[in-house]
Protein backbone atom coordinates (compact mmCIF):
# COMPACT_ATOMS: atom_id res chain seq x y z
CA UNK A 1 0.00 0.00 0.00
CA UNK A 2 1.04 3.70 -1.01
CA UNK A 3 1.76 5.24 2.39
CA UNK A 4 4.47 7.42 4.47
CA UNK A 5 8.08 6.47 4.12
CA UNK A 6 8.11 3.88 7.04
CA UNK A 7 9.91 0.74 8.36
CA UNK A 8 8.32 -1.47 10.56
CA UNK A 9 8.66 -1.64 14.24
CA UNK A 10 10.98 -4.70 16.20
CA UNK A 11 8.08 -6.77 17.21
CA UNK A 12 5.19 -4.95 14.41
CA UNK A 13 3.20 -4.27 17.49
CA UNK A 14 1.97 -1.45 19.62
CA UNK A 15 4.09 -2.47 21.88
CA UNK A 16 6.98 -0.97 19.81
CA UNK A 17 5.90 1.95 21.29
CA UNK A 18 8.00 1.92 24.14
CA UNK A 19 6.04 1.68 27.27
CA UNK A 20 2.89 0.18 26.26
CA UNK A 21 2.15 -3.37 27.61
CA UNK A 22 -1.00 -5.22 26.51
CA UNK A 23 -2.74 -8.20 28.78
CA UNK A 24 -5.63 -10.10 27.30
CA UNK A 25 -7.85 -12.18 29.34
CA UNK A 26 -10.79 -14.78 28.01
CA UNK A 27 -13.11 -17.44 28.57
CA UNK A 28 -13.08 -19.97 25.53
CA UNK A 29 -14.68 -23.52 25.50
CA UNK A 30 -13.19 -25.74 23.19
CA UNK A 31 -16.52 -26.63 22.28
CA UNK A 32 -18.20 -23.38 22.52
CA UNK A 33 -20.68 -22.74 19.93
CA UNK A 34 -23.28 -20.27 18.71
CA UNK A 35 -25.59 -20.07 21.95
CA UNK A 36 -23.57 -22.13 24.29
CA UNK A 37 -20.14 -22.36 25.89
CA UNK A 38 -17.89 -19.75 27.02
CA UNK A 39 -16.36 -17.24 24.15
CA UNK A 40 -15.55 -13.98 25.05
CA UNK A 41 -12.79 -11.88 27.20
CA UNK A 42 -11.15 -8.43 27.21
CA UNK A 43 -7.76 -6.94 26.61
CA UNK A 44 -5.90 -3.96 28.16
CA UNK A 45 -3.51 -1.64 27.13
CA UNK A 46 -1.27 -0.53 30.25
CA UNK A 47 0.21 3.23 29.40
CA UNK A 48 3.22 4.83 31.25
CA UNK A 49 2.67 7.77 33.16
CA UNK A 50 2.04 11.33 31.48
CA UNK A 51 0.37 9.60 28.36
CA UNK A 52 -2.00 11.66 26.80
CA UNK A 53 -4.93 10.54 25.01
CA UNK A 54 -8.04 11.26 23.03
CA UNK A 55 -11.14 9.20 20.96
CA UNK A 56 -12.76 9.37 18.20
CA UNK A 57 -16.15 7.75 17.76
CA UNK A 58 -17.30 6.55 14.29
CA UNK A 59 -20.04 4.15 14.40
CA UNK A 60 -23.72 4.16 15.10
CA UNK A 61 -23.97 1.92 17.89
CA UNK A 62 -21.07 2.70 20.25
CA UNK A 63 -20.97 0.93 24.15
CA UNK A 64 -17.78 3.09 24.95
CA UNK A 65 -17.00 4.08 28.89
CA UNK A 66 -14.95 7.39 29.66
CA UNK A 67 -14.64 8.99 26.15
CA UNK A 68 -16.38 12.46 27.17
CA UNK A 69 -13.34 12.86 29.25
CA UNK A 70 -11.58 12.90 26.58
CA UNK A 71 -12.57 15.70 25.02
CA UNK A 72 -9.12 18.19 24.71
CA UNK A 73 -11.18 20.59 25.68
CA UNK A 74 -12.04 19.11 29.35
CA UNK A 75 -9.59 19.06 31.97
CA UNK A 76 -7.92 15.71 32.64
CA UNK A 77 -4.73 15.12 29.80
CA UNK A 78 -3.85 11.80 30.34
CA UNK A 79 -4.99 7.95 31.09
CA UNK A 80 -3.83 5.24 33.00
CA UNK A 81 -4.86 2.12 31.08
CA UNK A 82 -7.35 1.87 27.69
CA UNK A 83 -9.65 -1.18 27.75
CA UNK A 84 -11.01 -3.23 24.27
CA UNK A 85 -13.81 -5.84 25.77
CA UNK A 86 -16.14 -8.11 24.42
CA UNK A 87 -19.39 -8.63 26.13
CA UNK A 88 -21.04 -5.70 24.49
CA UNK A 89 -22.35 -3.23 27.45
CA UNK A 90 -22.00 -5.79 30.00
CA UNK A 91 -18.39 -5.81 29.21
CA UNK A 92 -17.75 -2.71 30.49
CA UNK A 93 -17.79 -3.93 34.01
CA UNK A 94 -14.02 -5.01 33.05
CA UNK A 95 -13.05 -1.71 33.42
CA UNK A 96 -13.48 -1.44 37.68
CA UNK A 97 -11.15 -4.48 37.52
CA UNK A 98 -8.70 -2.66 36.12
CA UNK A 99 -9.06 0.88 37.97
CA UNK A 100 -8.97 -2.21 41.46
CA UNK A 101 -5.07 -2.57 40.08
CA UNK A 102 -3.93 0.47 39.52
CA UNK A 103 -5.27 2.16 42.85
CA UNK A 104 -3.73 -0.95 44.39
CA UNK A 105 -0.75 0.54 42.86
CA UNK A 106 -1.29 3.89 43.28
CA UNK A 107 -1.76 4.92 39.82
CA UNK A 108 -4.11 7.57 39.03
CA UNK A 109 -5.03 11.36 39.41
CA UNK A 110 -3.73 12.42 42.91
CA UNK A 111 -6.51 13.24 45.12
CA UNK A 112 -5.14 14.12 48.65
CA UNK A 113 -2.10 14.01 50.89
CA UNK A 114 -3.21 9.99 51.98
CA UNK A 115 -2.14 9.04 48.86
CA UNK A 116 -5.70 8.17 47.16
CA UNK A 117 -5.96 8.12 43.51
CA UNK A 118 -8.77 8.19 41.11
CA UNK A 119 -7.39 5.77 37.62
CA UNK A 120 -8.14 7.02 34.17
CA UNK A 121 -9.40 3.64 32.32
CA UNK A 122 -11.49 4.90 29.09
CA UNK A 123 -13.21 1.45 27.29
CA UNK A 124 -14.90 0.79 24.35
CA UNK A 125 -16.62 -3.01 23.30
CA UNK A 126 -17.55 -5.38 20.59
CA UNK A 127 -20.88 -7.15 20.61
CA UNK A 128 -19.74 -10.77 20.90
CA UNK A 129 -22.91 -11.75 23.00
CA UNK A 130 -24.53 -14.85 20.44
CA UNK A 131 -21.09 -16.54 20.12
CA UNK A 132 -21.16 -19.00 23.00
CA UNK A 133 -23.47 -18.42 26.04
CA UNK A 134 -24.79 -15.16 26.10
CA UNK A 135 -24.66 -14.75 29.87
CA UNK A 136 -20.96 -14.97 29.68
CA UNK A 137 -19.22 -12.10 29.31
CA UNK A 138 -15.90 -10.36 31.17
CA UNK A 139 -16.42 -9.21 34.37
CA UNK A 140 -14.24 -6.91 37.16
CA UNK A 141 -12.03 -10.01 37.73
CA UNK A 142 -11.09 -10.45 34.07
CA UNK A 143 -10.20 -6.95 33.60
CA UNK A 144 -7.68 -7.00 36.55
CA UNK A 145 -6.71 -10.37 35.44
CA UNK A 146 -5.95 -8.64 31.73
CA UNK A 147 -3.86 -5.72 33.24
CA UNK A 148 -1.95 -8.07 35.51
CA UNK A 149 -0.85 -10.00 32.31
CA UNK A 150 0.19 -6.98 30.43
CA UNK A 151 3.45 -7.64 28.85
CA UNK A 152 5.66 -6.34 25.63
CA UNK A 153 5.09 -9.43 24.02
CA UNK A 154 1.31 -10.57 23.58
CA UNK A 155 -1.01 -13.26 21.98
CA UNK A 156 -2.83 -11.68 18.84
CA UNK A 157 -6.27 -13.37 16.85
CA UNK A 158 -9.19 -15.04 19.13
CA UNK A 159 -7.65 -13.85 22.31
CA UNK A 160 -8.52 -11.35 24.80
CA UNK A 161 -11.34 -9.30 23.17
CA UNK A 162 -11.17 -10.80 19.74
CA UNK A 163 -12.26 -14.18 21.37
CA UNK A 164 -15.96 -13.83 19.71
CA UNK A 165 -15.02 -11.35 16.96
CA UNK A 166 -16.53 -11.83 13.70
CA UNK A 167 -15.32 -9.32 10.85
CA UNK A 168 -18.26 -9.91 7.88
CA UNK A 169 -18.13 -13.45 7.23
CA UNK A 170 -14.84 -14.20 8.81
CA UNK A 171 -13.52 -14.96 12.39
CA UNK A 172 -12.56 -11.58 13.43
CA UNK A 173 -9.84 -11.00 16.33
CA UNK A 174 -6.70 -8.96 17.73
CA UNK A 175 -4.54 -7.87 15.24
CA UNK A 176 -1.53 -5.24 15.52
CA UNK A 177 0.98 -3.71 13.60
CA UNK A 178 3.88 -0.92 13.89
CA UNK A 179 5.99 1.54 12.23
CA UNK A 180 8.93 3.77 12.26
CA UNK A 181 8.77 6.93 10.59
CA UNK A 182 11.84 7.50 7.94
CA UNK A 183 13.72 11.11 7.39
CA UNK A 184 11.60 14.05 7.92
CA UNK A 185 10.54 16.10 10.79
CA UNK A 186 9.05 12.86 12.19
CA UNK A 187 12.21 11.05 12.00
CA UNK A 188 12.71 7.89 14.12
CA UNK A 189 9.21 8.14 15.42
CA UNK A 190 7.12 5.21 16.15
CA UNK A 191 3.72 4.58 15.38
CA UNK A 192 1.63 1.50 16.16
CA UNK A 193 -1.93 0.24 16.65
CA UNK A 194 -3.69 -2.86 18.48
CA UNK A 195 -7.32 -3.08 16.76
CA UNK A 196 -10.18 -5.74 17.29
CA UNK A 197 -11.71 -6.64 14.30
CA UNK A 198 -15.71 -7.60 14.57
CA UNK A 199 -17.14 -5.24 11.37
CA UNK A 200 -20.52 -6.15 10.38
CA UNK A 201 -18.41 -4.99 6.92
CA UNK A 202 -16.44 -7.20 4.55
CA UNK A 203 -12.42 -7.36 5.03
CA UNK A 204 -11.94 -9.23 1.78
CA UNK A 205 -12.74 -7.69 -1.75
CA UNK A 206 -15.24 -10.08 -3.41
CA UNK A 207 -13.86 -9.53 -6.70
CA UNK A 208 -9.86 -11.01 -5.73
CA UNK A 209 -10.45 -12.36 -2.11
CA UNK A 210 -7.63 -11.02 -0.98
CA UNK A 211 -7.99 -8.83 1.91
CA UNK A 212 -9.39 -5.12 1.45
CA UNK A 213 -6.01 -3.87 3.16
CA UNK A 214 -3.69 -5.87 1.28
CA UNK A 215 -4.58 -5.63 -2.72
CA UNK A 216 -2.82 -7.39 -5.34
CA UNK A 217 0.38 -5.00 -5.19
CA UNK A 218 0.90 -5.85 -1.53
CA UNK A 219 -0.33 -9.17 -1.88
CA UNK A 220 3.30 -10.23 -1.94
CA UNK A 221 4.94 -9.01 1.14
CA UNK A 222 2.12 -10.66 3.07
CA UNK A 223 2.77 -13.82 2.04
CA UNK A 224 -0.60 -14.00 0.08
CA UNK A 225 -1.75 -14.60 -3.69
CA UNK A 226 -5.50 -14.45 -5.49
CA UNK A 227 -7.43 -17.60 -4.03
CA UNK A 228 -8.77 -19.91 -6.77
CA UNK A 229 -11.94 -19.11 -8.10
CA UNK A 230 -13.81 -21.40 -7.07
CA UNK A 231 -13.16 -20.73 -3.40
CA UNK A 232 -14.45 -16.81 -3.81
CA UNK A 233 -17.36 -18.39 -5.13
CA UNK A 234 -18.08 -20.74 -2.31
CA UNK A 235 -16.98 -17.92 0.44
CA UNK A 236 -19.37 -15.59 -1.47
CA UNK A 237 -22.31 -18.05 -1.27
CA UNK A 238 -22.29 -17.60 2.81
CA UNK A 239 -23.91 -14.09 2.22
CA UNK A 240 -23.18 -11.74 4.95
CA UNK A 241 -23.07 -11.78 8.16
CA UNK A 242 -25.93 -12.94 10.96
CA UNK A 243 -25.71 -10.40 13.43
CA UNK A 244 -26.61 -7.14 13.71
CA UNK A 245 -24.38 -5.23 15.94
CA UNK A 246 -20.67 -5.38 15.90
CA UNK A 247 -18.07 -3.27 16.11
CA UNK A 248 -14.52 -2.58 15.05
CA UNK A 249 -12.17 -0.75 18.31
CA UNK A 250 -8.80 -0.36 18.88
CA UNK A 251 -5.82 1.80 19.66
CA UNK A 252 -3.55 4.13 17.93
CA UNK A 253 -0.20 5.15 19.68
CA UNK A 254 2.86 7.23 19.62
CA UNK A 255 6.11 7.98 21.10
CA UNK A 256 5.82 11.20 19.93
CA UNK A 257 5.04 14.55 22.11
CA UNK A 258 1.30 15.22 20.99
CA UNK A 259 -1.07 17.01 23.05
CA UNK A 260 -4.88 15.93 23.45
CA UNK A 261 -5.93 17.72 20.56
CA UNK A 262 -2.99 15.99 18.58
CA UNK A 263 -3.86 12.78 19.82
CA UNK A 264 -7.67 13.58 18.53
CA UNK A 265 -6.27 13.91 15.48
CA UNK A 266 -4.40 11.07 14.85
CA UNK A 267 -7.74 8.87 16.18
CA UNK A 268 -9.03 10.43 13.25
CA UNK A 269 -6.99 9.40 10.99
CA UNK A 270 -6.66 5.81 12.32
CA UNK A 271 -10.51 5.65 11.41
CA UNK A 272 -9.06 6.17 7.56
CA UNK A 273 -7.25 3.04 7.71
CA UNK A 274 -10.19 1.28 8.83
CA UNK A 275 -12.09 2.39 6.26
CA UNK A 276 -9.36 1.01 3.91
CA UNK A 277 -9.82 -2.45 5.50
CA UNK A 278 -13.20 -2.97 5.77
CA UNK A 279 -16.29 -2.43 3.61
CA UNK A 280 -18.19 -0.69 4.39
CA UNK A 281 -16.95 0.88 7.26
CA UNK A 282 -18.36 2.93 9.96
CA UNK A 283 -22.16 1.55 9.58
CA UNK A 284 -25.19 2.57 11.86
CA UNK A 285 -25.09 -1.04 13.11
CA UNK A 286 -21.18 -0.70 14.28
CA UNK A 287 -19.91 1.37 16.89
CA UNK A 288 -16.05 1.97 15.56
CA UNK A 289 -13.88 3.84 18.06
CA UNK A 290 -10.57 4.47 17.80
CA UNK A 291 -8.39 5.82 20.87
CA UNK A 292 -4.92 7.37 20.26
CA UNK A 293 -2.21 7.54 23.09
CA UNK A 294 0.75 9.52 22.82
CA UNK A 295 3.63 8.52 25.30
CA UNK A 296 6.08 12.07 24.41
CA UNK A 297 9.60 9.47 24.85
CA UNK A 298 10.81 10.08 21.48
CA UNK A 299 12.85 13.42 20.45
CA UNK A 300 12.41 15.15 17.65
CA UNK A 301 14.26 18.05 16.06
CA UNK A 302 12.89 21.57 16.21
CA UNK A 303 11.06 22.29 12.91
CA UNK A 304 10.59 26.26 12.26
CA UNK A 305 6.19 26.38 12.07
CA UNK A 306 4.19 29.23 11.20
CA UNK A 307 2.76 31.06 13.98
CA UNK A 308 -0.47 30.39 13.76
CA UNK A 309 -0.31 26.44 13.94
CA UNK A 310 0.84 24.30 16.79
CA UNK A 311 4.53 23.69 17.04
CA UNK A 312 3.68 19.95 16.66
CA UNK A 313 2.25 20.72 13.40
CA UNK A 314 4.77 18.37 11.16
CA UNK A 315 5.31 15.97 13.89
CA UNK A 316 1.49 15.33 13.74
CA UNK A 317 1.28 15.46 10.02
CA UNK A 318 3.44 12.44 9.58
CA UNK A 319 1.79 10.28 12.57
CA UNK A 320 -1.16 11.01 11.11
CA UNK A 321 -0.10 9.39 7.87
CA UNK A 322 1.15 6.81 9.36
CA UNK A 323 -1.58 6.11 11.82
CA UNK A 324 -4.09 4.93 8.70
CA UNK A 325 -0.99 2.89 7.33
CA UNK A 326 -1.04 0.74 10.62
CA UNK A 327 -4.74 0.55 11.32
CA UNK A 328 -4.95 -0.86 8.34
CA UNK A 329 -2.50 -3.42 8.45
CA UNK A 330 -3.54 -4.59 12.14
CA UNK A 331 -6.69 -5.20 10.77
CA UNK A 332 -5.28 -7.31 8.04
CA UNK A 333 -3.35 -8.96 10.98
CA UNK A 334 -5.97 -10.04 12.81
CA UNK A 335 -7.97 -11.39 9.98
CA UNK A 336 -4.97 -13.78 9.55
CA UNK A 337 -4.33 -14.58 12.49
CA UNK A 338 -7.17 -15.51 13.74
CA UNK A 339 -8.38 -19.46 14.38
CA UNK A 340 -11.99 -21.03 14.76
CA UNK A 341 -13.99 -20.36 17.27
CA UNK A 342 -17.85 -21.38 17.24
CA UNK A 343 -17.73 -23.08 14.15
CA UNK A 344 -16.60 -19.14 12.07
CA UNK A 345 -14.36 -19.84 9.41
CA UNK A 346 -11.40 -18.05 9.29
CA UNK A 347 -9.99 -16.61 6.18
CA UNK A 348 -7.40 -19.06 6.13
CA UNK A 349 -9.93 -21.93 6.48
CA UNK A 350 -12.03 -20.16 3.21
CA UNK A 351 -9.09 -19.47 1.26
CA UNK A 352 -6.34 -22.18 1.81
CA UNK A 353 -5.16 -21.37 -2.34
CA UNK A 354 -3.82 -17.86 -0.85
CA UNK A 355 -1.49 -19.01 1.04
CA UNK A 356 -0.08 -21.28 -1.27
CA UNK A 357 3.67 -20.62 -2.40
Amino acid sequence: MTGPDTRTGARNSLTDVDGLLVGHRHELDEDASLGSGRATGCTVVLAPAGTAAAVDVRGGGPGTRETDLLDPSHSVQQVDAVLLTGGSAYGLAAADGVMRWLEERGRGIPMDAQGHVVPIVPGAVIFDLPVGDWSVRPTSDHGYLAVDAAAPDFARGSVGAGVGARAGIVKGGVGTASAMLGPGPAEGVTVAALVVANPVGSVFDPGTGLPWGVGYADAASWGLRPPDRAELAAALELGQKGTVLNTTIGVVATDAALSKAGCRRVAVAGHDGLARAIRPAHSPLDGDTLFALATGTAQTPPVEVPAAFPADLPVLDAVCAAAAEVVTRAIVDAVLSATPVAGIPTYRQLFPSAFRA
